[in-house]
């Protein structure tokens, strides 16, 4: 089984990803684990398509959250048996990166870089609300609904996320 993950920050991806992981017991690969290095800096483009290279050929099977749309994107949708569309309203959206913080604040979560303390400032917060909404960013989750209709899967609330997770664990016990 390969699945990727795909939509907003904040809705929910890389906790999907693991109980995804864990319940189908397969290797996940949270992006931003490739994308950041210490003290948020961007990790090298070239470096993290090699890095995704070498995670994509070595495992049979995978869950894979982010969008990184530069980073081999297309053979992550052509690869997957499902496409998983996370696209939680903004306001939800920035309602769950808030509960995020107050979790984790000060501290590193299991799905982001090393040396990335969860954070959430005006830069983050405009990117939930405006800029990670873009006309370009919704172009691209409606091609691969397009492209990959039969294998796409789009969640848009807490509700649905439950009856999928419900599905999940009915379909195991089968």
């Amino acid at each position: 089984m390969k699945i990727a993950i795909i939509g907003y920050s904040g809705s929910g991806k890389s906790t999907l990803a693991t109980q995804l992981s864990h319940y189908c017991s397969i290797p996940k690969l949270h992006m931003d684990t490739l994308q950041f290095q210490p003290g948020w800096k961007d990790s090298d483009r070239d470096w993290m398509r090699e890095q995704m290279d070498h995670f994509l050929s070595k495992n049979t099977s995978w869950v894979i959250d982010g969008n990184y749309s530069w980073c081999l994107y297309e053979r992550r949708m052509e690869e997957a048996d499902q496409i998983i569309f996370m696209n939680f309203s903004r306001w939800n959206c920035l309602c769950r990166a808030f509960k995020r913080y107050l979790k984790y604040r000060n501290k590193v979560r299991e799905s982001m870089a090393p040396g990335c303390p969860e954070r959430f400032d005006w830069e983050f917060i405009r990117w939930i609300l405006w800029d990670g909404r873009r006309q370009t960013a919704l172009a691209r989750y409606e091609r691969i609904r397009q492209t990959f209709p039969q294998k796409f899967y789009e969640l848009k609330n807490q509700r649905e996320l439950t009856a999928f997770q419900k599905d999940l664990k009915t379909s195991e016990s089968d």
